[in-house]
């Protein structure tokens, strides 16, 4: 009997000594398989292409296949809600600000919570987003559309790609004493004929959407509303240089997890992201499509989106816009 109990406890004396690794962490060895990005954004514009690029480049990191998934459509709600309900760690959402920022100002019964439900990652590019008129109204400068606008109260229409520009544009008419009449566009291509043929008079929109008609001399950018100068048209003055901060919005696009991918994983992919967004291939690649590269840390981005909701969220509670039934 002693015996027995001898050899049991030396039996547990080596199993002791023995050293167990610990388990690898999801981060060391993902990804498993191949990864989804959904993107809120339709196939061919600059949304899509610049998933696509961040896709391409960081298939060859992960050495998996990293898959670009076109969900347009309803405020970029069908895309978000496609990603909130995938928790596998492989599904990721590209998207811009409106589903993260505006749409719950927008919609009075949002099915999903923007705050709980999507974790920024980082940004991916910024977008630049253009003040255009009709080349027929021969103004060059913003401050000579205000005074136009100042004096023919009532008389000219304006329009903007929904989103956060559904409350800028307002605010900012309103602090400016301007009174324009708001036309709707569910799509780009009958807005920007309308602006071509002096039908409405203010837009504002994506610049790429609207060289071709630049190009042409149908339409005249007077200003973009982004922190610094596009690229592609570089003699555009930012709003803010032309005396009016009030309409300043940055056209960010992110990247987004669901809730409750682990922290290590989440950092780690956005290290990748930066990475790629560092090269300055891709930074001519996007700026081509009029996109300026823009990374960040989750913090970073973060509290971009704070900014942003916070401007839209002021606005709103000014009565300005009301929220979609």
């Amino acid at each position: 009997m002693h015996s027995t109990l001898a050899r049991t406890l030396s039996v547990l004396v080596c199993f002791g000594s023995v050293d167990i690794a610990p388990a690898p962490s999801v981060a060391e060895v993902w990804p498993e398989r191949g990864v989804k990005i959904i993107t809120s954004f339709p196939a061919g514009t600059g949304g899509d292409l610049s998933a696509r690029l961040y896709a391409e480049r960081l298939a060859l990191r992960w050495g998996k296949p990293v898959i670009v998934e076109n969900k347009p459509g309803a405020d970029g709600i069908l895309a978000v809600t496609s990603v909130i309900g995938m928790r596998d760690n492989h599904t990721l959402l590209y998207t811009n600000g409106g589903p993260v920022t505006t749409n719950a100002f927008n919609h009075a019964h949002l099915p999903y919570d923007p705050v709980r439900d999507l974790i920024p990652i980082s940004s991916g590019a910024d977008v630049s987003i253009a003040v255009s008129i009709p080349a027929s109204l021969k103004i060059d400068t913003l401050a000579g559309f205000i005074a136009l606008a100042r004096a023919q109260p009532g008389k000219l229409n304006w329009g903007a790609t929904p989103g956060a520009l559904d409350y800028v544009v307002p605010s900012f008419f309103k602090r400016t004493n301007l009174d324009l009449t708001h036309v709707s566009y569910r799509e780009i291509a009958p807005a920007l004929q309308d602006l071509a043929e002096g039908r409405i008079h203010f837009y504002v929109s994506a610049l790429a959407s609207q060289l071709g008609m630049v190009g042409s001399g149908n339409i005249k950018v007077i200003a973009v509303t982004n922190r610094e100068r596009s690229p592609l048209l570089a003699e555009a003055q930012t709003t803010a240089e032309a005396g009016f901060p009030d309409l300043s919005l940055e056209g960010f696009l992110g990247f987004f997890s669901p809730q409750g991918m682990p922290k290590d994983l989440a950092e780690r992919i956005g290290a990748d992201i930066r990475a790629v967004g560092a090269d300055p291939a891709i930074g001519a690649r996007l700026a081509s499509g009029g996109l300026i590269a823009r990374t960040n840390t989750a913090a970073e981005f973060g509290e971009i989106i704070e900014n942003e909701r916070a401007k839209v969220a002021a606005i709103a509670r000014a009565g300005d816009v009301k929220a979609k039934p």
